[in-house]
């Protein structure tokens, strides 16, 4: 019989990052993370990832507070197999942002993973552990400097994809990103961009024509205009047909879904919670549209990478949190590897815990 869940302990990270991440929209200098960790009585540990982009999370004794309050009643006493696939409907109040939700799913998946001795990406139902990768580098903040110094390393890592993010104000500046990327990288390589929703289609479109002028031919451009614009994306996917919509990545499955009846995206980012991933990817398997997945916790996506059809492609930002893991997803020659461990097979660094972890806010 698998254990029940006995317990739980929560981790409240903090540490500044190693440089500057973000788009044209935002920026982010600090980690900000936090770990659930889920007891069973049959000694496993499950392990989940919550995190804030741009503030702190709460004091570590009013985040064990909140979840003790509001979450852990709804696990204590259950084994994994019985919660992580549960069908439940938010109403009224409840439907509301929550911090520990994927973080409790991962937890889960990882404890379903660990009692039956699979790893993540066999038991959601993958052969193969190893899946292609591109580099990206949440870039937009470099200098031209650092952005060319950046993607010219990765190319002698031995990536063949490579997407940099783009929605200047000026035109020209995406223009000589775009060429600069292509200049470090070389000619054969396979370029993307991603506008985090900074145009509008008209806009889209006309930038779109200016790259292809400019010698750039991108495989996909991501979110180019507002997600929920289903119109406008599938007029930019018309008027633009040699470069692939990619979008998916902002909505929620029902949102994905949607997406997909207007048949406004050309490839589908599945972004999201493990078992609503998996349910993106099903779905776009019916449309016939490939799917891609963007930065996921510790690379805990690279498990659902492995268990689809049609991956198009896997984010890599290479951020410098590594070590907070004893034995991190293993990226070489262009391919990520899913670990062969049971469940997703990620486990905390104590050193790393005890180095960064912060109980109580302090003045960044």
């Amino acid at each position: 019989m698998p254990g029940k869940i006995v317990g739980f302990e929560i981790t409240r990270i903090q540490f500044p990052r190693a440089r500057v991440i973000g788009d044209s929209q935002v920026r982010s200098d600090y980690h900000y993370k936090g770990l659930l960790e889920l007891f069973t009585d049959s000694g496993q540990v499950g392990l989940g990832f919550f995190e804030h982009l741009f503030t702190p999370l709460p004091a570590q004794a009013e985040l064990k507070r909140v979840f003790a309050a509001e979450v852990f009643p709804g696990l204590e006493g259950n084994n994994p197999f019985s919660l992580v696939n549960r069908v439940g409907r938010l109403r009224g109040g409840n439907q509301r942002p929550r911090t520990f939700g994927q973080a409790v799913e991962q937890a889960l998946w990882d404890l379903q993973g660990k009692e039956l001795g699979l790893p993540l990406y066999k038991l959601l139902g993958g052969k193969d552990n190893r899946v292609k990768a591109y580099a990206s580098g949440l870039d937009y903040h470099m200098t031209d400097d650092e952005f060319g110094a950046f993607f010219e390393e990765k190319a002698r890592q031995g990536f063949e994809g490579f997407k940099i993010k783009v929605g200047h104000p000026e035109l020209d500046w995406d223009i000589q990103r775009l060429l600069l990327v292509k200049k470090v990288v070389g000619d054969k390589a396979v370029l993307m961009a991603d506008a985090n929703e900074a145009w509008s289609p008209k806009e889209a479109i006309r930038r779109l024509h200016a790259y292809h002028q400019a010698g750039i031919d991108l495989y996909w451009i991501e979110d180019p205009c507002l997600r929920d614009d289903f119109d406008g994306l599938k007029q930019i996917m018309l008027e633009v047909p040699l470069v692939h919509v990619n979008s998916g990545e902002y909505l929620d499955l029902r949102g994905k879904r949607k997406l997909l009846q207007a048949r406004a995206v050309d490839i589908l980012n599945i972004h999201g919670h493990i078992g609503d991933s998996l349910k993106a990817g099903w779905l776009a398997a019916e449309y016939g549209i490939p799917v891609s997945l963007g930065n996921t916790p510790h690379e805990i996506g690279v498990h659902l990478a492995a268990a689809l059809p049609e991956v198009a492609g896997f984010e890599y930002s290479f951020l410098d949190y590594d070590q907070l893991i004893e034995q991190p997803v293993v990226f070489k020659d262009g391919y990520a590897y899913a670990p062969d461990r049971p469940g997703h097979g990620l486990v905390i660094s104590e050193e790393a815990r005890k180095k960064y972890t912060l109980a109580a806010d302090i003045s960044v």
